[in-house]
């Protein structure tokens, strides 16, 4: 069948997925945004869309929509020259992040349209107002947060069906939403993840540090406070004082994915490390920046302990593949943590906010390593029987993407 993946920095989600689905005979096709440079194993059409911000005072809570739908007018433009060139998919399946999925049934209402429904904004029992520090619980942010997710709403309300990676994050949908959406993550590759006590880390500073060191280990895309960096530096110098071999290691970069920008001219990095300034060894904490992925993997290969916090919001694929590299992982007590994370038997928790439990329990679990060899082991199992990219998520993927094909 021919299948349209669409994706604004393609292949995004479908990394594993568009690939398998060639190899299977499908003829699959991909639309993505001019500027996006990513390599793809599939053919690749691309669209130019010109972002404008709209008037604040004309759109107020519209902004958001206004802003999405217009991209998905340059998509629907786009499909509807490929229509006129004969090209009609059996089934797309799109990201409807960024509003790309919106009027495709306009274009093409014999196709099946899947939606990738990875994150629902809401008022309340999220992100919004979560961590008082940033975001303080008021009216008016709970309305914003609710109009952020009206694209979200009317792509899942016009597709066939959505997917969701995790239950909590479809659980974030509206009830009468939520039965249209399948779980399905989008896989660890456990044979690359895999626990490796020859792995070495090169450092910046020519230091190399391997597999039985004593190092902690963070990572976000960006650091930021919705991923607890903020929380994280402030328990740093507690850690350094009770173990004085340790070697911190951190994955990130300076920009911001989520929520709010720091003040202008600075960054959340220098913000929170200038907090801690005089109270670190900076001899023994290593910012990364952004690494290549077999960087990733090594330096997962070599931790000793893995510190994950994130808010109530989308989980990071990182957490999961350091379970599978047997990375001890300490987590903080949120949602999307504790749909994997059980407490003492795969991993431990700490509250978001509790810094000095999270100092404590760092510290303890970096001086005796050999009491959490269970929850290691555990952890991999873990990952490795439920979210295992080729024996579990993708053949799962590729059946549920196949089961709205042509019949017969």
């Amino acid at each position: 069948m021919k299948i349209l993946f669409i994706h604004q920095n393609f292949p995004g989600q479908f990394l594993h997925l568009a690939p398998a689905l060639k190899a299977r005979g499908h003829d699959c096709l991909a639309l993505t945004d001019a500027g996006n440079n990513r390599a793809a194993t599939i053919p690749v059409v691309k669209y130019r869309h010109s972002a404008t911000a709209p008037d604040p005072a004309a759109c107020r809570l519209g902004r958001n929509y206004t802003q999405m739908s217009d991209r998905g007018v340059t998509v629907a433009r786009a499909c509807l020259q490929l229509r006129e060139k004969g090209y009609v998919p059996d089934v797309i399946f799109g990201h409807s992040g960024w509003g790309e999925t919106l009027f495709l049934k306009e274009v093409w209402p014999e196709a099946k349209l899947l939606v990738y429904s990875e994150f629902y904004y809401k008022g309340r029992g999220a992100d919004v107002g979560f961590d008082p520090e940033f975001d303080a619980p008021s009216f008016d942010q709970a309305m914003i947060s609710q109009g952020r997710a009206a694209h979200l709403g009317q792509a899942l309300v016009h597709a066939d069906a959505g997917l969701s990676p995790t239950r909590w994050q479809a659980s974030t949908h509206p009830p009468v939403l939520r039965d249209r959406i399948e779980v399905i993550f989008d896989g660890v590759d456990t044979d690359v993840m895999v626990p490796n006590p020859q792995a070495e880390l090169a450092l910046p500073n020519g230091q190399v540090l391997r597999a039985g060191d004593e190092v902690l280990t963070f990572v976000n895309r960006n650091l930021e406070p919705y991923r607890g960096y903020h929380v994280f530096l402030r328990a740093l110098p507690a850690i350094l004082d009770a173990r004085p071999e340790a070697q911190v290691v951190i994955v990130g970069g300076d920009d911001v994915s989520y929520g709010r920008a720091a003040p202008q001219g600075k960054t959340w990095k220098e913000i929170f490390l200038s907090e801690v300034q005089g109270r670190l060894d900076l001899n023994r904490v290593h910012f990364m920046g952004k690494v290549p992925y077999p960087t990733f993997v090594s330096m997962m290969q070599v931790s000793r302990v893995h510190a994950y916090l994130t808010y109530p919001f989308v989980l990071s694929w990182s957490m999961l593949e350091a379970m599978s590299a047997g990375c001890l992982v300490i987590g903080s007590r949120t949602a999307p943590v504790q749909e994997l994370i059980e407490d003492g038997v795969n991993g431990r928790l700490v509250d978001f906010f509790d810094v000095a439990g999270w100092s404590h329990l760092i510290s303890r679990a970096l001086a005796r390593p050999d009491r959490f060899d269970d929850l290691r082991r555990a952890a991999r199992e873990t990952i490795r029987t439920r979210y295992d990219l080729k024996t579990v998520c993708l053949p799962r993927m590729i059946d549920w993407v196949e089961g709205f094909g042509p019949k017969g």
